[in-house]
């Protein structure tokens, strides 16, 4: 199927996919701290709120880099290349800071409507989440790629695929989750070395091929 990456890039993509779902960041400090604070339709509703998000920034992008490509196959590998320094730059990020756990607690009860409205805007406002998205997904795309659009789309899809269960486990279990992070900060900073080590080795393999 054209729209399909092949089967080298699909499984990296996945498992760098799986990888950051499971690593504690700000849309998922959101569902926590909503499920917590105002129980488990809160947390669901903020998190369909982020989703949405990302379907607007997929889309976004889909269009956008489909654009860039057939205006210039060789901007779009100068744009991959910028992308690597990026993976690198969020690699560092995660040692030198690690994950910020903070909780949204308390405040007055919101409709379910409110906390999708807040999902979705911390979402498509988040210049990180921007960033990411236009320099992560040409990561598995060739500059050359006629389809390259469908692939962007499908890849994007397959992000919330694979992010939504994991983040509805985390929801499901947010008692216990925070308990667990709030006790051992060692599991935190694992995850973040987890985080830095899966995208520098992308960066690298990345400026490796083009080399």
């Amino acid at each position: 199927m054209y729209f399909l990456p092949d089967a080298a890039a699909l499984a990296s993509f996945a498992f760098a996919a799986l990888i950051l779902s499971i690593t504690p960041g700000p849309d998922m400090m959101l569902f926590l701290g909503r499920t917590v604070s105002y129980g488990r339709l809160a947390g669901f509703a903020a998190m369909f709120g982020a989703t949405t998000g990302i379907l607007i920034h997929t889309t976004a992008v889909a269009i956008g880099l489909s654009a860039l490509i057939a205006a210039s196959p060789e901007a779009f590998a100068v744009l991959k290349i910028a992308g690597a320094g990026y993976l690198i730059y969020l690699a560092v990020q995660a040692v030198r800071h690690g994950s910020t756990f903070a909780m949204r607690e308390g405040g007055k009860p919101q409709t379910l409507f409110r906390h999708w409205l807040t999902g979705l805007t911390i979402n498509l406002l988040n210049p990180k989440i921007i960033l990411f998205f236009v320099t992560f997904l040409p990561q598995f795309v060739a500059a050359s790629d006629p389809h390259a659009g469908s692939k962007l789309a499908f890849l994007g899809v397959l992000f919330i695929a694979i992010g939504c269960p994991v983040s509805a486990v985390f929801i499901l279990m947010a008692s216990k989750v925070v308990a667990v992070l709030r006790r051992k900060p060692k599991v935190m900073r694992a995850l973040d070395w987890i985080f830095a080590s899966v995208f520098s080795a992308f960066a690298v393999n990345l400026m490796l091929a083009r080399a």
